[in-house]
């Protein structure tokens, strides 16, 4: 979406390649120029998982100057297990080009009502406000935003269920023969090594037992599909489906 997004105001989008599947601080610095405004960068990455260390990430903050954007986008970030992490609101805190986006479409599984949050200082919020639509957010989404707030324990069951279920079906795939990637979010990025059981085939299959699940191929990696974790029905309902496909 950030290309399409950059494309539809006018800008020009230029990317950094990962290194092994996770963004790296280096290139993506390297690509900054004079004419760069924005710099967005998901943590945790969507579609691999992978984590950017808040080391990693300070040293991205300083990288920059003073006049480019870091628009962190910490859509997942309720998942995360990992102690080495912040999503971003410290960074905000310290540093006046920096911006969290958040969304409601992740562990408050609201994604059909499109709602979402930033975190900035206020002359950004200024600006935002400026330019926004007068009517972005619709009132249902707004009342169900309200009353996802205040029922935590909603969101403390789902990362509870992925804490669980994520490495549990990690290591299913993987015994299948599968090369699961590690993830800090609720899906796994699977890479199906086999010449013979493509990405594309297990796709199919799977779509004809009734479970849908996200091809990597317009994303750069044909031999790979992404899994959402669900509840632990779910799960190996994937899991059976998978292992007779490739029986």
């Amino acid at each position: 979406m950030y290309p399409i997004a950059a494309k539809t105001v006018g800008a020009t989008p230029v990317t950094a390649p990962e290194k092994n599947l996770t963004a790296d601080v280096d290139a993506l610095l390297a690509r900054v120029t004079d004419r760069t405004r924005i710099l967005y960068l998901a943590n945790p990455n969507n579609p691999t998982g992978s984590l950017v260390s808040s080391g990693e990430m300070q040293r991205l903050v300083d990288g920059l100057p003073g006049d480019v954007l870091l628009g962190l986008d910490a859509a997942y970030a309720e998942y995360v297990t990992d102690a080495d992490y912040q999503a971003g609101a410290e960074l905000v805190r310290r540093h006046p080009n920096v911006v969290m986006l958040r969304t409601f479409s992740k562990i408050h599984g609201l994604a059909a009502l499109r709602l979402g949050w930033c975190y900035a200082q206020p002359a950004i919020v200024e600006v935002l406000n400026r330019v926004r639509g007068p009517f972005n957010v619709a009132r249902p989404a707004l009342a169900a935003g309200v009353a996802a707030i205040r029922d935590p324990s909603h969101a403390e069951a789902s990362r509870r269920l992925n804490a669980r279920l994520l490495p549990w079906l990690s290591q299913a795939l993987a015994a299948l023969g599968l090369q699961p990637q590690p993830s800090a979010g609720n899906f796994v990025l699977v890479r199906f090594p086999r010449a013979d059981r493509t990405a594309a085939a297990a796709l199919a299959h799977l779509k004809a037992d009734g479970i849908l699940v996200r091809g990597m191929a317009g994303y750069g990696l044909p031999d790979c599909l992404r899994v959402t974790v669900g509840l632990e029905d779910d799960c190996r309902a994937v899991r059976d489906s998978l292992a007779e496909f490739l029986a």
